[in-house]
């Protein structure tokens, strides 16, 4: 018995070390055949480290069980910037026997463990995720995947997932996703267990947030029909926060419709369920929270959903004598009663009708009461009614503000019922009344309170006319130590828009926001008003300023401000302001904007149209004065104390100012350059910045210019302008210029100064230099003495053609007229005499550096030296000697900096110098020439084709640079996302991990 027993365990230990060994010997296999299968299926970034794949038998026996650690998928342009898929852990399952015995292995499970999907969605639909080879790419490999499918589980755990749809203008984050499902996925019609936890952190369309920092947990039995595309809810549960509610019903997509039929009842709910969806109130201390009430929540949504229709809903919530607590203050919130139903039995939103017949709760002994009745979104029929009595220092027992003391009486009552249209001139007749009386605001940052804080306001409409319709604000004011302000305004007539008020006193805002701080802002400064306005909205649209009474005046000292998005300081030692019935008169701006001292005094007009109209522009002319202006720091998202190398960026104009601008600045910074004696007029109109009469001081000359700045298309911004340039230096030129390194970067080994007539336009890149390969333009270049020195231009020709041996090249008196178009620009025929010789030099110039010249020189036979004598020997009789002139025609091509100099119609000086002499004897002289210049011209055309489409590709870069800048604000809640799901996407050092193909071994 004892030696049976050790035999049967002996080929148990046998078994499980073949088990355990199985792994060892597939999995190089198993290695490969992931890493063709990637290879082929995937076009994206596949980063893995195969001595991070373990394989195991034992784990979800019969199958083998593949792990990969780290494994991310980084998409192709334009989604190079953003990972798809990063995951701590990566699980494939494949069934053992078809590994053992099959060609190709079964897939049969897959596990997601730790890690972070970011799904995005351009506004043209390109996604991130597609990410397979298209069949029709006759340029991939389309060979089918070999690997067979018979998935029967999915595991998700601790995975957090970004969707981000810039086309439907949709985004959702989920955090620390759990989800479990099994089931024949291989089958037409399955049952299919689904298991699931998340953090909803944000869901957001078309930008109205329906959902953010709610716990959701769901089970159901989902049935699948895959070839209906029907998926029907079954039994089971779902859990928003402490919300119980379950689904019943199906969502099916036949077509290009989807079918909705779902119910959603509230299970096993109170009043504190409901209250865990209250922002604020589902928190840590949410659990000791005491309550008691009833709730019933029930829905209902039936139909289609398309681009013309909407399923029909219906939505109740009902509260019962709610009530809630917490345990450590002395207050509750108490009798709280709701009836609420959202309703819509039609396909169209508009028909969507409200109703709540009755509201009401108490803080504390403070009622607070309602009801509202609304049929639809289209005629806006409405009844409501709000009426309540708050002190507010009772309030604050029951919701505490932290450092924060309220005290006073708020009394409100309010009444609406009737229609809105607005074509009409038809609202609700309109009784509603605020008053807040004895306000009191103490912060703990600030050891004085605000005090003797009253408002009463009212608005009425007895009769439903917009005539009739009256907004009171009777009293407005507040104390500061010892500093009130007080005010008042009333509006009647919403047709014709007549008001009279007034507002006279100081503020001192360093104490106000002190008390009521700005995240992300800082502003102080005292403000004194005495101000008092009346008139018409009809008198400023007819421009009948007699009409109006707006005089005062408004003095502002020692103002200072800056927040997140102007991190720039702006600072105000003096400012006065002066208001009549047409304008604003400002006498008196003495400021400093970031590092930038400016003076100003002028006026705005039209400004009521402006500040009251959807469309008015505001009008205006100034005088700007400054000692010293650092634009850069205007143009750049960050503020550097070097400002000179920050990256610039695109300024947007506003499209509704009309500004003459007189500008004197003593100094200038741009980019890196110092512009000295600015001064000229400049012209705000239409989201249009032009300049005229403008001149400058720069790199030891004078520039005038006019011309325009067009940034209406971020994406595309437009310049036009016109340069008169006065003894510039040539080699300071190179240094500041872009332009001039690209074009004409010979000017770096120049010595002197030029002038110069120039027209040019193009687009403008994100960091607002000219983007060269779309500069269009024309002048001419004037240069009375200059040396070249140093040049490799120089050392080509007289290594190629020994005339001289010099390094130095003086050049007088030279005219060159020039043309761009779409960054190459042409350099027409000018003449230049070479050392001693005369020439005459054309060609063309690429925005990327490249060149492509011709220069035709004149050159006495005799100074070719001893072959050009002895040829000259055996031509007597002839009209030959050592002064006939030989023409010489050189190809400059390549770069400047790395150029190639050959003859134009010769393999060697000598062989030229030869045919030359032969040809003045036969006459064909201007054969040779004529040749040259074929060849000039072949090799030239051939070069702006191919500098055609480098322009092309360049301007359409430019442009998607720019429209990531302009999407900025998308990315920014992307980011903030990612922020709330901690830790979301941890970097991935793509150069350090080996792509799919080249995985290590």
């Amino acid at each position: 018995m004892k030696k049976t027993l050790l035999i049967i365990l002996g080929v148990f230990i046998f078994l499980i070390a073949v088990a355990g060994s199985i792994p060892l010997l597939f999995k190089d296999k198993i290695a490969a055949r992931i890493d063709n299968e990637i290879a082929q299926s995937i076009n994206a970034k596949v980063i893995y480290d195969v001595d991070k794949v373990s394989l195991s038998i034992f784990r979800r026996f019969p199958n083998i069980s593949a792990t990969i650690q780290d494994f991310d998928i980084v998409g192709n342009a334009p989604f190079e910037n953003d990972t798809l898929v990063s995951l701590q852990e990566l699980g494939i399952d494949f069934d053992l026997r078809s590994v053992l015995f099959d060609e190709y292995p079964t897939l049969t499970g897959v596990k997601l463990r730790g890690g972070d999907l970011y799904i995005k969605v351009l506004e043209d639909g390109t996604a991130n995720y597609d990410i397979t080879f298209p069949s029709e790419d006759a340029g991939q490999d389309t060979t089918a995947s070999n690997f067979q499918i018979g998935v029967d589980r999915i595991e998700i755990a601790e995975v957090n997932v970004v969707y981000d749809d810039r086309q439907l203008d949709y985004f959702m984050a989920l955090g620390g996703i759990n989800a479990t499902g099994a089931g024949e996925f291989t089958a037409e019609v399955y049952d299919l267990p689904i298991q699931l936890e998340a953090l909803i952190a944000d869901i957001t369309y078309e930008d109205v947030s329906y959902l953010s920092n709610k716990t959701f947990r769901g089970e159901t039995l989902l049935n699948i029909d895959l070839e209906n595309m029907k998926f029907t809810l079954g039994d089971g549960g779902f859990q928003l926060n402490d919300f119980l509610f379950g689904l019943d019903g199906y969502l099916a997509m036949p077509g290009d419709d989807m079918e909705v039929d779902v119910e959603l009842e509230g299970k096993d709910n109170d009043f504190k369920s409901i209250l865990s969806l209250v922002p604020g109130i589902y928190t840590e201390s949410f659990s000791s929270l005491n309550t008691s009430g009833t709730m019933d929540f029930h829905g209902r949504i039936k139909g289609i959903y398309n681009e013309e229709k909407i399923p029909s809903f219906d939505i109740s919530l009902k509260i019962v004598d709610g009530m809630f607590q917490y345990p450590d203050l002395p207050q509750p919130v108490k009798n709280v009663n709701l009836d609420l139903q959202v309703k819509n039995e039609t396909d169209n939103l508009v028909y969507t009708a409200v109703a709540i017949p009755s509201f009401n709760l108490d803080f504390g002994s403070n009622p607070i009461s309602g009801k509202l009745f609304l049929s639809d979104l289209l005629s806006y029929d409405i009844d409501a009614a709000l009426k309540g009595k708050l002190n507010l220092e009772e309030l604050t027992s029951i919701f505490p503000i932290e450092g924060m003391d309220l005290k006073g009486n708020l009394d409100l009552d309010a009444t609406a019922k009737g229609r809105y249209d607005s074509v009409a001139g038809v609202i609700p007749v309109i009784n509603a009344k605020l008053h807040l009386a004895n306000g009191y605001v103490k912060s703990s940052d600030y050891p004085a309170p605000i005090e003797q804080l009253n408002v009463r306001a009212s608005i009425q409409n007895a009769s439903g006319d917009l005539k009739d319709f009256l907004v009171d604000l009777s009293q407005f004011g507040f104390e500061l130590e010892g500093e009130a302000i007080n005010g008042n305004m009333k509006i009647r007539d919403f047709d014709k828009l007549f008001w009279d008020g007034q507002v006279r006193g100081g503020v001192d805002l360093k104490k106000v926001l002190a008390i009521f701080p700005v995240e992300d802002m800082v502003m102080e400064g005292k403000i004194q008003a005495d101000l008092s306005t009346k008139g018409s909205y009809a008198a400023v649209q007819a421009e009948r300023y007699n009409q109006l009474e707006t005089r005062g005046s408004m003095d502002i000292r020692d103002f200072m401000y800056s927040s997140i998005d102007l991190p720039q300081v702006v600072q105000i030692a003096s400012a006065k302001a002066v208001f009549t019935p047409d304008r604003i008169n400002l006498t008196e701006f003495d400021s400093k904007v970031g590092e930038s001292p400016v003076l100003a005094t002028g006026y705005l007009s039209n400004y009521m149209n402006y500040f009251l109209g959807e469309e008015g522009t505001l009008s205006g002319q100034l005088a700007i004065n400054s000692t010293r202006f650092n634009v850069n720091e205007w143009m750049s998202d960050k503020v550097s104390a070097d400002t000179t190398d920050t990256a610039l960026k695109v300024i947007e104009l506003p499209k509704n100012i009309d500004f003459t601008m007189k500008v004197v600045a003593n100094e200038v910074i741009y980019d890196n350059m110092n512009l000295k004696q600015v001064k000229g007029n400049m012209y705000l109109k239409e989201g249009i910045l032009s300049f005229s009469d403008a001149s400058m001081n720069t790199l030891g000359g004078t520039i005038a210019l006019e011309g325009n700045y067009d940034p209406r298309d971020l994406t595309s911004p437009l310049f036009d302008f016109k340069l008169n340039i006065a003894d510039l230096s040539l080699g300071e030129a190179f240094r500041s210029f872009n332009a001039v390194k690209a074009f004409a970067p010979i000017a770096q080994n120049l010595t002197g100064t030029f002038n110069s007539d120039l027209n040019f336009s193009g687009k403008l890149g994100q960091d607002m230099m000219p983007i060269l390969a779309s500069l269009d333009g024309e002048g001419l270049l004037k240069v009375a003495e200059t040396a070249l020195k140093d040049s490799k231009i120089l050392e080509g020709i007289t290594s190629l053609t020994r005339l001289k041996d010099v390094n130095t090249l003086q050049l007088k008196n030279i005219t060159i007229p020039i043309s761009i178009d779409n960054g190459v620009m042409d350099v027409q025929p000018f003449d230049v005499k070479l050392w001693d010789y005369q020439a005459k030099v054309q060609g063309t110039a690429g925005f990327d550096g490249s060149i492509n010249y011709l220069v035709n020189m004149q050159i006495p036979a005799g100074n070719f030296g001893a072959q050009a004598n002895s040829l000259l020997a055996t031509l007597s009789g002839v009209t030959v000697d050592e002064n006939t002139a030989i023409p010489l025609a050189l190809n400059l091509s390549g770069t400047y900096n790395s150029p190639k100099v050959s003859l134009a119609g010769g393999n060697s000086i000598e062989s030229l110098v030869a045919d030359a002499l032969k040809s003045r004897v036969t006459g064909e002289a201007q054969g040779l020439q004529n040749q040259a210049n074929e060849q000039f011209n072949a090799a030239q055309d051939s070069m702006k084709q191919v500098l055609k489409v480098r322009s092309e590709a360049a301007q359409d870069s430019a442009k998607m640079e720019l429209e990531k800048q302009v999407d900025v604000a998308k990315e920014k809640a992307v980011e903030e996302a990612k922020k709330l799901l901690k830790g979301f996407f941890p970097k991935t050092d793509a150069k350090t991990k080996p792509d799919s193909t080249t995985v290590k071994n």
